[in-house]
């Protein structure tokens, strides 16, 4: 069984050997590739965020798979995620417009239009929520999920208008009470931003 374990690990580890510049066998089966290799098959749960996210539209998350599942969840969902990306957009946040910059030193930079403001992160994996300090805003907690297109960072409805507050130099009241409105017709979701690694 030993045997059969460890052939399919270095199955997978050839197999993976054109993400990784290996010079030997050696160096294909150093200990951070063994890693990449268990993790890929066993399913790394820490989302790697470092890098440059860009806003694509808005993302919504049911906090209990029962709210989803029940007769018409998945419409209110659609329905849900279509008006934050209307409310937003009218706030300035639309595709392209937004983007965080996650740094190797834990700090990052969020940038919409031309106002920027900068902060340090922590990711905890045993929630996979990452805290966002702000210079000028007390941490901002957001649950970190993998998508099939790059990163999701949700909110609770509270967090992310204190959060669009603080990024957007367009006040548009009416927008945000429509944001907030929306957060509680829709109880028990969060609220936030699908991203793309650029």
């Amino acid at each position: 069984m030993k045997r059969f374990v460890f052939a399919q690990l270095l199955a997978a580890a050839l197999l993976l050997a054109s993400n990784v510049q290996a010079q030997s066998l050696k160096d294909l089966l150093n200990k951070k590739n063994i890693g990449n290799v268990v993790n890929a098959i066993a399913g790394d749960k820490t989302p790697e965020m470092e890098g440059t996210w860009t806003y694509t539209g808005s993302a919504i998350k049911f906090e209990s798979d029962n709210l989803l599942q029940s007769a018409g969840g998945s419409l209110a969902a659609s329905a849900a995620e279509k008006q934050l990306d209307e409310q937003l957009g009218k706030i300035g946040i639309s595709t392209g417009a937004l983007s965080f910059t996650f740094n190797a030193d834990s700090t990052f930079q969020a940038k919409l239009g031309g106002k920027e403001v900068k902060g340090s992160y922590s990711y905890d994996t045993s929630t996979q929520e990452a805290e966002l300090k702000f210079v000028r805003l007390i941490g901002v907690r957001a649950q970190v999920e993998r998508s099939t297109e790059g990163m999701n960072l949700l909110f609770k409805s509270d967090k992310l208008l204190d959060l669009i507050t603080l990024l957007s130099s367009k006040s548009n009241s009416t927008a945000m009470q429509a944001v907030s409105s929306l957060a509680e017709k829709y109880d028990g979701m969060r609220l936030g931003f699908a991203l793309k690694k650029e």
